[in-house]
């Protein structure tokens, strides 16, 4: 089973308050982006790499990309003003037919294993996506107040990649652009046209790094 990855790298990532795009952070004296690239350089499931980047930072990307011995891309694809039409914008440099995953350029940690259980199912099912349990207690606030506290047990945090037939997920975001809707994610768009989607466990370390604490943990999970 093969497949295609868009990898979004576009975001300014400002939470992280480093000045510059997060994806050229260094782990380990190298990029977070490349840490990302290099999982889907190495799996051989992998057919193609769709990368969505802010075309000012285009010359930037293209010399790591050639530092780094990455040879696996595809295309690369302007991002958009929000995160929905930089999805967009890649899903249409993917192959016909061919199956395709969206995923953060800012989770380094994901793992083959789980790739190959999200791939497996998508191919089954149309739609599938990585998820945790939540492990915290979650209380829904208003106005500074306690309004209900939530059954944990049906809760899931949901991560990426996030896996499609391709034809379904072009079909999604033509819907939700239609209706000027915006996801919170692109499984949410698969949602919305009434299809199902398949959770498929993830784990804990596969982080997204968006806050300078996430860089502690990250090299905790290094090393």
């Amino acid at each position: 089973m093969k497949y295609q990855v868009v990898i979004l790298a576009a975001g300014q990532g400002k939470r992280m308050n480093a000045g510059k795009n997060k994806q050229f952070i260094e782990l380990e004296q190298v990029p977070i982006i490349i840490h990302t690239l290099k999982v889907f350089q190495k799996h051989t499931m992998c057919s193609g790499i769709i990368l969505v980047i802010n075309d000012q930072e285009k010359e930037d990307f293209q010399k790591l990309l050639e530092k780094y011995d990455v040879t696996k891309i595809k295309a690369i694809v302007s991002g958009g003003s929000e995160r929905q039409y930089s999805v967009h914008n890649g899903l249409h440099a993917v192959d016909k037919g061919e199956l395709v995953l969206v995923h953060d350029g800012a989770r380094p940690f994901i793992s083959h294993k789980r790739i190959e259980d999200l791939v497996e199912k998508a191919y089954e099912t149309g739609a599938a996506t990585l998820a945790v349990p939540v492990k915290d207690t979650i209380k829904r606030v208003e106005n500074g107040k306690v309004i209900e506290t939530v059954e944990r047990s049906t809760l899931w945090s949901v991560q990426t990649p996030q896996a499609f037939q391709l034809e379904l997920i072009l079909a999604a975001h033509h819907h939700a652009n239609q209706e000027n809707y915006l996801g919170t994610d692109d499984a949410s768009l698969i949602e919305r046209i009434g299809k199902p989607v398949s959770i498929i466990l993830g784990d804990y370390t596969n982080i997204k790094l968006t806050t300078p604490d996430d860089l502690l943990l990250a090299k905790a999970i290094l090393d």
